[in-house]
């Protein structure tokens, strides 16, 4: 499956963003989708995951109650609304895909290429 991640860019802070990753390639039907991010030197960190049906969403501490991830499998397509957005949200945001739902992004088998959201102070 081919994941292509767009929306990222340039926001102030406690402002507003959502990404989109559309997968084509092979049947989206049962995939987990999920959204990690890394930042310049740091590690590849979870932000949140979603079933296939969307009733189990799991979200990274820091993101918790700030970001929304949501899906359309009609339109192979995960989401993941950002709000009050602050500095150290920064980093290239990566959507993936796994069989199982995981925080752990050595889990996960196929990635998007990453887009680069830029929070300012």
């Amino acid at each position: 499956v081919q994941l292509q991640a767009s929306g990222g860019g340039l926001v102030q802070a406690g402002g507003s963003l959502t990404l989109s990753c559309a997968a084509s390639g092979r049947t989206f039907s049962g995939l987990v989708m999920g959204w990690f991010r890394q930042a310049p030197g740091k590690e590849r960190e979870f932000v949140a995951t979603i079933s296939w049906a969307g009733t189990r969403k799991d979200y990274g501490d820091s993101v918790k109650g700030r970001f929304t991830i949501s899906r359309d499998n009609a339109k192979n397509t995960v989401f993941l609304q950002m709000n009050s957005l602050k500095p150290e949200d920064t980093a290239v945001y990566y959507c993936a895909a796994a069989r199982g739902v995981y925080t752990d992004y050595t889990r996960y088998d196929y990635w998007g290429q990453g887009t680069l959201v830029t929070v300012s102070s």
